[in-house]
């Protein structure tokens, strides 16, 4: 079987891992921007598929259909992100008489309306926030509405994921202009500008349920996923199983996704987003029709690969797994390292990767497409890394987390490190008393030798400079490069 990975950075090279554990063929699809990326040296083969923006390249549906019949490939895979939550290009994949790796079209259309996943979850019995299935163009209709639900709420896209598309509304005042925002973002990032508004639980926790399904009628519940800590609804630290929640609850969970992912007779790996609130109430969200970034503490805690489960049961349309195999054992934990400034608001930050040591040990997973000598761009994502964690407790997990973050050494581009840091170290994470708001008023403490610091890095970074010049310069007069890659660029495909 030859599957063509229609992504890019680690969750391309995550993608082709599982490919060669299963002994199936990958190809890689790469932007101009990422002729060097680890993801188009890694696979089997690799295409060209456009210029660097992702609207010309891996978003461009007809060149990764092109691309995939150049090479003959079996089956597509959309990781996460792009085009892997586009109806279209999903049901185009199988018209083109290849297997999409996901779930069947109208499923991600019916997931992709937020409003009309909310009919699925009350049609099947699961708990819904109170909110409108209807658009909010009638402005008038739309406040008496909200004064019927109760302030404070969210205005929330139709479409789309990612945190975009989303408001807080306080009072009567703020419902216009936050709707307008929210709706010209939408339209913006999705296409689709309707939003619609939904009660906001404060405090509530994020909590998720990972599912896989084969399309029949069959769906296994592969445990849950704490997301509560989100910046700007972007979630940035994961863990599993949820902290604190007692066996009832669990189970009244794990119910309720089933009977969603049931009712939506779903295909392939997908999650079942709720909030809980202080009484564990549970309440749908969404569902994410696509493997997520956090999949990887679910594969920690269940010994399950994840992404093995899904290309063999998109190869067989068969469940390899039964529910009575699946059980939790410790906790893992998930940090996204993010080419993000946390001193200047978290704007994106680029550079050259000019030093890079990854921790590693018993229980320590990264997940990256990362090398030295790697040209970071604000073309994609910010995301350049997953740092995962396992413990037998979660305390245990923390103290591997919190020493894997010191031992993280990332020189050239500005990431949040130090503030994954700051932040895992905290009491209140520490309690494990967080909700979806704790980074709104979370102040990360200055460390008391800080002039002291800023002194020695200087030093170090003057120094690291001196020492790559001189070893340029030894280079040049060898005329010679050791750490130059021979033979990769013969076995690929495409237009150099």
């Amino acid at each position: 079987m030859k599957i063509l990975i229609a992504n890019r950075g680690e969750i391309a090279v995550r993608i082709i891992r599982a490919c060669r554990d299963l002994g199936f063929a990958s190809v890689a699809v790469y932007s101009a921007g990422d002729r060097e990326a680890m993801h188009t040296r890694y696979a089997d083969e690799a295409v060209y598929v456009g210029p660097t923006p992702a609207a010309q390249s891996y978003l461009n549906i007809d060149a990764i259909l092109s691309a995939a019949r150049k090479v003959k490939a079996d089956a597509i895979h959309p990781g996460y992100g792009f085009l892997s939550e586009n109806p279209v290009f999903a049901e185009r994949v199988e018209k083109a008489g290849m297997v999409f790796i996901g779930p069947e079209p109208r499923s991600i259309a019916l997931t992709g309306d937020k409003r009309a996943a909310r009919q699925v979850a009350q049609q099947a019995g699961v708990p819904v926030l109170p909110g409108s299935d209807l658009n909010l163009a009638d402005m008038p209709a739309a406040q008496a509405l909200a004064a019927q639900i109760g302030y404070p709420l969210l205005v929330k896209a139709v479409s789309g994921g990612g945190g975009r598309g989303i408001r807080l509304v306080h009072n009567e005042d703020e419902l216009n202009k936050m709707a307008a925002s929210a709706s010209q973002e939408a339209k913006l990032a999705f296409g689709d500008d309707q939003v619609y508004i939904e009660k906001f639980v404060r405090p509530a926790r994020h909590i998720e349920v990972q599912v896989l399904g084969d399309g029949k009628g069959n769906v296994l519940v592969i445990g849950e996923r704490e997301c509560s800590i989100q910046r700007r609804h972007q979630k940035l630290i994961e863990e599993s199983p949820a902290p604190g929640l007692d066996a009832e609850s669990r189970a009244n969970l794990f119910d309720y996704a089933r009977k969603v992912a049931l009712a939506l007779n779903y295909r392939s790996l997908g999650t079942i987003e709720f909030l809980m609130d202080s009484q564990h109430n549970f309440y749908f969200i969404e569902v994410n029709p696509r493997i997520q970034v956090e999949h990887p503490i679910t594969e920690m805690v269940t010994g399950i690969d994840l992404v093995n489960a899904q290309l063999l049961l998109a190869a067989s349309g068969c469940l390899t797994l039964r529910q009575e195999q699946i059980r939790m054992h410790g906790t893992a934990i998930e940090a996204r390292v993010i080419a993000e400034d946390p001193d200047q608001s978290f704007m994106p930050t680029s550079g050259l990767i000019t030093y890079l040591s990854e921790p590693a040990g018993s229980g320590i997973r990264v997940d990256s497409a990362l090398y030295q000598g790697m040209a970071v761009t604000t073309d994609y994502d910010s995301l350049i890394a997953k740092l995962i964690v396992w413990g037998e407790d979660r305390s245990t997990a923390i103290r591997r987390m919190l020493g894997a973050l010191d031992d993280f050494q990332i020189a050239g581009v500005i990431t949040d490190l130090g503030y994954l840091r700051e932040v895992l170290s905290s009491e209140t994470f520490l309690a494990a008393e967080v909700d979806t708001m704790f980074l709104e008023s979370f102040q990360p403490q200055e460390p008391e030798n800080l002039e002291e610091l800023e002194k020695e890095s200087a030093l170090a970074a003057a120094l690291f400079v001196h020492k790559m010049l001189k070893r340029s310069a030894r280079q040049l007069t060898e005329n010679s490069n050791q750490w130059r890659m021979v033979g990769w660029r013969e076995q690929m495909t495409g237009n150099f």
